[in-house]
């Protein structure tokens, strides 16, 4: 999906309320650069999410294994 920020929209608007068109301009190349770095998506934030979901599976599994290791180690103990 793509997203795009109207820059010439927001130096305009800048302009219009008595910022000098230079300073408008840079203004909204660097409102531009930021917002599109920082832009998170639903599709990154499922990948994150799904990320997410496979280390606690992981970590649950590996937790779970270690506990009956030293149960059954317990018991043999006795």
């Amino acid at each position: 999906m793509a997203f795009a920020f109207d820059s010439l929209s927001y130096a305009k608007h800048l302009r219009d309320n008595r910022v000098p068109q230079d300073q408008a301009e840079a203004h909204a190349e660097a409102a531009r650069q930021i917002i599109m770095a920082e832009l998170v998506t639903k599709a990154d934030l499922q990948l994150a999410l799904d990320n997410i979901a496979l280390r606690l599976t992981v970590r649950t599994g590996v937790m779970l294994a270690a506990g009956l290791t030293i149960l059954g180690a317990v018991l043999k103990l006795h």
